[in-house]
């Protein structure tokens, strides 16, 4: 699944995001792209999950 966060500008917001995807599913497959915002995630994990993961971390991706 991927997400567009338009607020994940550097490489301390990838690394928050990952953080927060990693606290529900340590077994993710993880990639950030800071200069796009974008985040593709490969888990076994609901995507609404995932999304309440990053809202909580303060990385609410944008609506789809």
């Amino acid at each position: 699944m991927q997400f567009h966060i338009e607020n994940m500008t550097c490489g301390g917001c990838a690394r928050g995001v990952t953080s927060a995807i990693k606290a529900i599913d340590p077994e993710a497959s993880i990639t950030t792209d800071p200069p796009t915002r974008t985040v593709k995630v490969e888990t076994s994990i609901a995507k609404s999950e995932i999304v309440s993961a990053l809202v909580d971390a303060g990385f609410p991706p944008a609506s789809e």
